[in-house]
C-alpha cells in the first residue's frame, strides 16, 4: 500500500489512521501535541509513526484532520512543505449549534484551505459526511468527494476504496459547499430520530 500522513491527533485522526493501518497503509501522524500523537501512534500500531509538525509529510496524500477553526492556520503553517501533495480536507465549518455553516455563502472550508495551499497542491474534500465513530467501525461505507483535478480525486478515491469505502465523485471543488451542507443534513437526520450511528449512502446502479 502507501504512506498516509495525517495532520491532527483527535477523534477523526484516530478513526482514519486506525482504519488505514488495518487496511495495509503506513500511517504518519503530525500534531502540535507530539505526546498525544505518539500515544495515538502507539494505539494504532502497525508501524504508525510520528512526524515533526510543520515539516514535509512522508505521504503523498495528506489528510488535514483538525477542526475547521484551525485548518487554514495548519496549512498556512506547513506552507511549501505541502507542495506537490494532495490535501484532503475533512472539516465541517459548523456554526455554534451545528444548524448551519460559519462560512460565507458560496464558499467552503475546502476552498479557504485551497487559497492558502502551495501552488500545484490540489485540495480534495472527503470524509466530512461520516461520523468518526461510524468510520471507526470499519464497516463498508459510502463517501462523497469533490476536489481540484480529476487525477487528485482519482488518487483519493483509490485510497478510500482500499479502506472498503465506496468513493462517490461529485466533481470539482466548487461543489465543496454542497458536501458541507450535506454534513448539516446528516446532523439533522441524526438529531431527529435516526441517531448518531447513521451514515449517508447512495444507491448507484
Amino acid at each position: 500500500m502507501t504512506t498516509i500522513s495525517i495532520i491532527g491527533s483527535g477523534n477523526m485522526a484516530a478513526a482514519i489512521g486506525t482504519r488505514a493501518a488495518k487496511h495495509g497503509h503506513t500511517v504518519e501522524l503530525m500534531s502540535r501535541n507530539t505526546a498525544k500523537a505518539q500515544a495515538l501512534a502507539d494505539q494504532i500500531g502497525n508501524g504508525a509513526t510520528v512526524g515533526t509538525y510543520g515539516t514535509r509529510p512522508a505521504g503523498d496524500i495528506v489528510i488535514v484532520a483538525v477542526l475547521y477553526g484551525g485548518a487554514v492556520d495548519a496549512v498556512t503553517h506547513y506552507g511549501d512543505a505541502l507542495a506537490g501533495k494532495i490535501l484532503v480536507d475533512i472539516s465541517n465549518p459548523f456554526n455554534a449549534d451545528a444548524t448551519g455553516l460559519a462560512t460565507t455563502t458560496g464558499t467552503s472550508a475546502a476552498q479557504e484551505i485551497a487559497a492558502v495551499a502551495p501552488e500545484g497542491t490540489p485540495v480534495v474534500k472527503a470524509l466530512n459526511t461520516i461520523f468518526g465513530h461510524v468510520l471507526a467501525q470499519d464497516k463498508p461505507l459510502d463517501a462523497f468527494l469533490v476536489g481540484e483535478g480529476a487525477e487528485a480525486r482519482a488518487r483519493v478515491a483509490e485510497f478510500l476504496a482500499s479502506l472498503d469505502i465506496r468513493p462517490l465523485d461529485a466533481g470539482g471543488l466548487e461543489m465543496a459547499p454542497v458536501l458541507e451542507w450535506a454534513a448539516i443534513l446528516l446532523m439533522g437526520v441524526a438529531r431527529n430520530g435516526a441517531g448518531f450511528d447513521v451514515a449517508l449512502a447512495a444507491d448507484v446502479h
